[in-house]
């Protein structure tokens, strides 16, 4: 009797992570395979290093077939087409498909560039979204010193990532200083919050206050609750819009580098699957991360359907960090091999966020627990030892996805002793 087969539908922060994790779980019960659309995993959180040319691509790449193959996990980095839940079935890029009894969607977003005129990497802004796009964003960035000019960083309205874009604005702001042209480079940070430091959480914490006296010290001005009409080549068209949701002020900025990070979509081999998806094309899932209509469906990450925190005047998305994707991890791998042996799943991820946003000279940190107030605990704090511990966690993170492990034993030891868990029951 052949086994049941998983499918993990995309290889990035948390796909990746997910398929060695349920391999552990339903060992010998089940098949284990990954779809992608590329053979080559990047850690995206070291994309700002990359564009002001702290890291190299190839310093932050694993190639993954064979730690695939090492670990007995199927891959194909053909691309996926479409689902068709209702076949159980992923329809390939090459016209072949890849039939499932079980699914954990995982494919990151698309980039909603295309809903502002003038925006984007193939327009008139950079982005960090992608290791290539940071690559690229590089070659720009050294043209910009040659001739340095304003600088225009921050995050597009419906965006739902916030901290990247942070970090950027104060790791450029880093280097300037370091290539003595900081004093030619008035910089502005645009964003869609209602206040700095919101972060699509409401703060954590007073990052209010740290990210505030951040941009104050380094003389960076701020535009809050901003929703950016278009771009043109060297001007950013914002408009700045009150709590009734009228325009208070519209602001024309000039640029001679600008980088804002877009909202996100489903993407395409999703979008609009009825049942699966909602408008904006993110899967729903209930608290066992499983899809509430089609229950073979898991789903994690960026992908995944979360409600606002609040309203705001002008939309703010909710982030998915990096520890909240991993206990979204554990909670699938654990329900898988309940499901396999016949039983219904019990476990529930705890959501928690454990963050580290890196200045290149400091930074900030945070831990929400849960990551959706209101919370348990609600910490953050700043300081040089924030960078070194960015450093430390890239190099830990690529060490283990290159080794083909999820959570070594010593980091569950370190997190349960911080009381940082990733599972309600």
């Amino acid at each position: 009797m052949s086994l049941p087969r998983i499918v993990v539908l995309g290889a990035g922060l948390g796909g990746t992570i997910a398929a060695y994790e349920i391999r552990e779980a339903v060992k010998g019960k089940a098949e284990v395979m990954v779809v992608c659309d590329q053979e080559d995993y990047w850690f995206v959180p070291s994309n700002p290093w990359v564009a002001v040319r702290w890291r190299e691509p190839e310093a932050i790449r694993v190639h993954l077939p064979p730690v695939m193959q090492r670990k007995g996990i199927g891959f194909t980095a053909v691309g996926a087409k479409r689902v068709h839940p209702g076949d159980n079935r992923i329809e390939l890029n090459d016209g072949s498909s890849v039939d499932y009894d079980y699914l954990v969607i995982a494919t990151g977003p698309h980039l909603a560039f295309d809903e502002i005129e003038g925006f984007g990497p193939d327009a008139n802004t950079v982005s960090i979204c992608s290791t290539h796009h940071a690559s690229a964003a590089a070659d720009a960035f050294d043209r910009f010193c040659e001739n340095p000019g304003p600088i225009v960083v921050g995050a597009a309205q419906g965006a739902s990532c916030y901290g990247p874009a942070y970090e950027f604005a104060l790791i450029l702001d880093t280097e300037l200083r370091r290539r003595k042209i900081r004093d030619k480079v008035p910089m502005t940070f645009v964003t869609a919050e209602p206040y700095i430091g919101h972060l699509g959480l409401d703060g954590v914490g007073d990052t209010k206050g740290l990210l505030e006296s951040e941009l104050r010290n380094r003389h960076i001005k701020w535009i809050t609750n901003a929703r950016v009409t278009s771009f043109e080549p060297g001007i950013a068209h914002v408009e700045e819009v009150a709590e009734d949701g009228s325009v208070k002020a519209k602001h024309d900025l000039a640029f001679a580098y600008s980088m804002l990070l877009p909202a996100f979509r489903g993407v395409d081999a999703v979008f609009g699957i009825d049942g699966l998806t909602n408008p904006r094309g993110f899967i729903l899932a209930d608290q066992h991360q499983r899809n509430p209509t089609f229950t073979n469906i898991y789903s994690l990450g960026v992908c995944v359907a979360i409600p606002p925190v609040g309203p705001t005047p002008v939309p703010v998305g909710v982030p998915k960090t990096g520890f909240m994707i991993e206990s979204m991890v554990t909670a699938i791998a654990q329900n898988l091999k309940l499901e396999v042996d016949g039983k219904p799943p019990m476990h529930e991820a705890t959501w928690n966020a454990v963050c580290l946003a890196d200045f290149g000279d400091g930074g900030v940190a945070f831990v929400a627990q849960p990551q959706i107030p209101p919370r348990n605990v609600n910490w953050s704090s700043s300081g040089k030892w924030v960078h070194l511990a960015k450093v430390g966690f890239e190099k830990y993170f690529l060490r283990k996805v290159r080794k083909g492990e999820s959570e070594p034993f010593y980091e569950k030891l370190a997190m349960h002793a911080l009381g940082i868990k990733k599972l309600r029951f």
